[in-house]
C-alpha cells in the first residue's frame, strides 16, 4: 500500500505531541478511568440497536398501514446511521472495549448495514485516518468525481452547482457501500492490500457475497415472506431506510474534514508531508459544538474530530472530558485548534466550502479558531 512519511518541522511540534498524550494519559490515571466504554456506551448500544430493530419486528409481526411502514423506514435509517456512528465505529476502533471479543461483536454490526468490516478498516481506519486530508491518500476527499471535496481534485463544470446537488447525493452513501464494496475489495485484491493485511482475498470475497445476500435475505425477503407489502412498496422502504441513513452519515462526515479551516495537502515529491503526524491532524480536522446533547451522544461524538483522530483508540464517551486538555495544549505551543461553535455554523461552513471548491480559483482555506 502506497505510503507517506511526516516530518516534524521543529522541537515545539514534537514536544506538543509528547504533551497532548502525557496529558491525557494523566488524565485517566488521576481520575481512575479506563480508555474504553463504560455503562453509558452499553445502554446506549442497547437504545441504538433498538431504534433499528424494534421497527422492523414491528413491520414483520403487526399489520400496519403503507405510511405508517414508512415512518418506520425513516426511523430504521436514524437507527442504522446510529449503529455506524456509536456502534460499530468504535468497535473497528478497538475503543468500544478492552476485550478483542467484544470489539468484534461491535464491529460485526455493520453486517446490519449489509457491509463487511475488512473494506472499512482499509478506508477508514488505514486511510482515511493515516492520511487525513491529503489529494490522493484520503479517499474520502480523493474518489468522489461527481462531488469536488478537494481543491487538487479535477474541476469539472458542474461542479459550480455542487452546493445545491451535493446534500441530496449524500442520501446515496449507504447505497455505494452497499452496491460497490464488492468492487473496492477486488480493487484491493488486485493491489495486493489484502494479503498485506494477511487476509486471504478468496475467502474474504466469499465472505463479503454472503453478507450482501444474507442481507438482502433479510431486509427485503423477509417482508415480502411475513407482509402483505408488494415487492415495490417494500422497495420504496428500502430506499427511505438508506437514503436516510446516508444522508445522516455523509454530512456527519463531511463536518469535520470539508469545512474551511481545514487543510486539504499534497505530498510533496518525497513523498513527505512536512508536519508532525498529531500536528497534521490539528490541521486537517475541526470539531463542531461543544453542547449538542442528545445529537452528539447519537453521532458518537463524531462532533469531537479532532479527540478522535488524535486518540482514535479512547471511546469516543470520553471525548468531551479530555477535548479541553487538547485545546488548552495545543493553544499552548500556538497550534491553532479548529472548532466550530454549533452544528449549524459547521453545516453552513461545509456549505460555503462546497461554493468555493466548485470554483477554478478553489485556495486553501484560512485556518481560524472559536475561543
Amino acid at each position: 500500500m502506497e505510503s507517506v512519511k511526516f516530518v516534524r518541522q521543529n522541537i515545539k511540534e514534537r514536544e506538543f505531541a509528547h504533551e497532548v498524550r502525557k496529558r491525557v494519559r494523566a488524565y485517566f490515571k488521576d481520575n481512575n478511568k479506563s480508555i474504553y466504554g463504560n455503562f453509558n456506551m452499553y445502554l446506549k448500544s442497547v437504545v441504538i440497536l433498538g431504534v433499528y430493530l424494534v421497527p422492523f419486528i414491528i413491520l414483520l409481526t403487526s399489520p400496519v398501514s403503507a405510511w405508517t411502514a414508512l415512518v418506520f423506514a425513516v426511523i430504521m435509517g436514524i437507527g442504522e446511521a446510529g449503529v455506524g456512528m456509536s456502534i460499530m465505529h468504535d468497535g473497528v476502533h478497538h475503543a468500544y472495549s478492552s476485550k478483542k471479543w467484544v470489539n468484534d461483536l461491535a464491529s460485526s454490526t455493520m453486517f446490519l448495514l449489509g457491509s463487511n468490516i475488512f473494506n472499512w478498516r482499509i478506508q477508514h481506519n488505514i486511510q482515511h485516518h493515516t492520511f487525513t486530508n491529503i489529494f490522493n491518500y484520503d479517499p474520502d476527499i480523493s474518489n468522489l468525481k461527481i462531488i469536488r471535496l478537494c481543491q487538487y481534485g479535477p474541476l469539472k463544470k458542474y461542479h459550480r452547482y455542487q452546493h445545491f446537488y451535493a446534500f441530496p447525493l449524500y442520501g446515496l452513501m449507504t447505497f455505494t457501500r452497499l452496491f460497490g464494496e464488492i468492487g473496492v475489495l477486488l480493487e484491493y485484491n488486485r493491489k495486493g492490500i489484502t494479503l498485506e493485511q494477511n487476509v486471504n482475498p478468496t475467502w474474504q470475497l466469499v465472505k463479503l457475497i454472503a453478507i450482501k445476500i444474507a442481507y438482502f435475505v433479510t431486509i427485503i425477503g423477509m417482508p415480502l415472506y411475513f407482509t402483505d407489502f408488494t415487492f415495490w412498496q417494500i422497495l420504496i422502504g428500502f430506499i427511505v431506510l438508506h437514503v436516510t441513513a446516508g444522508m445522516i452519515m455523509s454530512t456527519v462526515f463531511q463536518m469535520a474534514h470539508v469545512v474551511e479551516g481545514t487543510d486539504q495537502v499534497l505530498a510533496d515529491k518525497d513523498q513527505q508531508i512536512k508536519n508532525d503526524w498529531l500536528v497534521h491532524q490539528l490541521h486537517t480536522t475541526s470539531d463542531f459544538g461543544r453542547k449538542n446533547g442528545l445529537f452528539s451522544w447519537y453521532i458518537g461524538g463524531l462532533d469531537f474530530q479532532i479527540e478522535h483522530h488524535i486518540f482514535q483508540n479512547i471511546c469516543h464517551v470520553h471525548y468531551p472530558a479530555i477535548a479541553g486538555i487538547i485545546k488548552t495544549t495545543a493553544e499552548e505551543y500556538g497550534f491553532t485548534y479548529n472548532l466550530k461553535p454549533n452544528v449549524l455554523s459547521a453545516l453552513a461552513s461545509h456549505y460555503r466550502r462546497l461554493k468555493e471548491l466548485g470554483k477554478p480559483d478553489a485556495t486553501l482555506p484560512v485556518i481560524t479558531s472559536v475561543q
